[in-house]
């Protein structure tokens, strides 16, 4: 086991960067079970979910009746988006907080402070079948052989577009060609750009790692081998500073991770990169521009069709946990909840272990809230082109750590401004992640 490591909260914190969109405590959620004298407490930190709906389903419902089988008191506590990492390091400082908490990108830099996960895995397994292959690669460290972290679910990122105005110059957003040459003529015949963020914000990170991977580039290779600085890199760094000049505003340059969903919601862009969030949020908000935004695959590059998962849930049980048997008791069995939490979720979560919602291709090929009901079916193969962050190969401190500091985003943002040239925005990029790679390596962590 490696020796834990001394961390002050300024020290980690800033390391850490943060993401996302508001941040927010809510009172805890108490469920309190059954009163007898030998009652145990599970503590929660969930983050505010996308859909309201399911926070209620998952604080009100199903913890309650886990607590009462389980003779478990199970306090629930729900923060934004931007707050987890912050309370992380708080809770780590302390040396106390809660049993079970919840992350929204792989947590490989909090490894020396959590258990490994490895028997919640096996369990999984053995009643539900073998999890997809990014569930793994987002909590395994290759060189440690420790699993950091358990998933159960992930969102993926598909393209979500205007289809009436993309009908209207008769073209489809299947390629990064179809979207940069399209994107152009929509915007010069209606006015209306396309958005893809350069700006240090989740949904950035997540859309330059896809079009980065469907040029055949990746910061690491299979092994975890940084290989930032190639060819392909250069040619996505090129691209894109074509597509934010012939299709782009400057105003991508300045947006957080809610951005597009304004963007897209108001009728200002024709196109973007995103969850379900944007449409889900339409027809739930009854917007009528909502039936005008369509959904397709994450687009195909020169190399291949991929789009890294938007988020992926990623729970982790603190070694300083009180309640640790419990906590791995409570993932495993809520693995079995996958449907559930596919629904609450309203297709936003998928589940890791696909034979837990057999029915899922017959739910999203018909679904009563969407027009039409098949807006959903583009995800029939979605497993086929989602990655994970660290792909080809696997999560890592080093990967998280690159993910946190936004060092693809500023790297693609100096090109594209035109600030400097492609080429040095690249030998930049792979001197800051050299850098953190080469710490990582001192560690012995990767």
């Amino acid at each position: 086991m490696p020796k834990q490591r001394t961390l002050s909260r300024r020290r980690f914190l800033k390391s850490l960067g943060t993401m996302g969109l508001a941040a927010g405590v809510a009172p805890a959620i108490i469920i309190p079970g059954r009163a007898r004298a030998d009652q145990k407490t599970l503590k929660i930190l969930q983050w505010h979910h996308f859909i309201p709906e399911f926070d209620r389903w998952f604080n009100q419902v199903y913890v309650k009746e886990w607590g009462e089988k389980n003779n478990t008191r199970v306090i629930v506590d729900n923060v934004g988006m931007t707050s987890l990492h912050s309370r992380a390091a708080a809770e780590i400082s302390a040396q106390k907080g809660h049993d079970i908490f919840f992350f929204l990108s792989p947590p490989a830099l909090y490894e020396d402070h959590v258990i490994d996960h490895r028997e919640i895995y096996e369990e999984c397994e053995k009643k539900y079948g073998k999890p997809l292959d990014i569930a793994k690669k987002s909590t395994y460290n290759i060189k440690t052989g420790k699993y950091y972290g358990f998933s159960d679910s992930y969102v993926p990122d598909p393209i979500n577009y205007r289809k009436d105005l993309w009908d209207d110059i008769g073209m489809y957003p299947d390629t990064w060609d179809d979207i940069r040459i399209g994107g152009a003529k929509i915007k010069k015949k209606h006015g209306i750009p396309i958005g893809l963020g350069l700006a240090p914000e989740l949904d950035t990170n997540m859309a330059l790692r896809s079009i980065m991977a469907s040029f055949g580039a990746s910061v690491q290779d299979a092994e975890g081998l940084l290989i930032l600085k190639s060819d392909q890199t250069l040619e996505s760094l090129k691209f894109v500073k074509a597509l934010y000049q012939e299709t782009m505003t400057d105003e991508i340059f300045t947006w957080d991770a809610s951005s597009n969903n304004r963007m897209m919601l108001a009728g200002r862009g024709s196109l973007t990169a995103n969850a379900i969030s944007i449409t889900r949020a339409g027809e739930n908000q009854k917007i009528p521009l909502a039936d005008r935004i369509w959904l397709a695959k994450a687009a195909k590059g020169p190399v291949r069709r991929i789009g890294f998962n938007h988020l992926i849930d990623s729970y982790v049980i603190w070694k300083f946990a009180k309640n640790i048997e419990g906590a791995k008791k409570f993932l495993a069995d809520y693995v079995a909840q996958s449907r559930a939490v596919f629904l609450k979720s309203q297709f936003y979560n998928f589940p890791c272990y696909p034979e837990t919602v057999p029915d899922l291709q017959q739910l999203i090929s018909h679904d009563t809230q969407a027009a039409p009901p098949d807006k959903y079916k583009v995800f029939k193969d979605v497993s086929d082109w989602t990655a994970n962050v660290g792909y080809p190969g696997y999560a890592n401190p080093a990967t998280d750590e690159i993910f946190g500091k936004y060092i693809l985003p500023k790297m693609f943002a100096q090109a594209a401004s035109g600030k400097i040239t492609p080429e040095d925005a690249l030998d930049q990029g792979y001197k800051a992640a050299k850098e953190i790679y080469q710490l990582w390596s001192s560690k012995g962590k990767i």
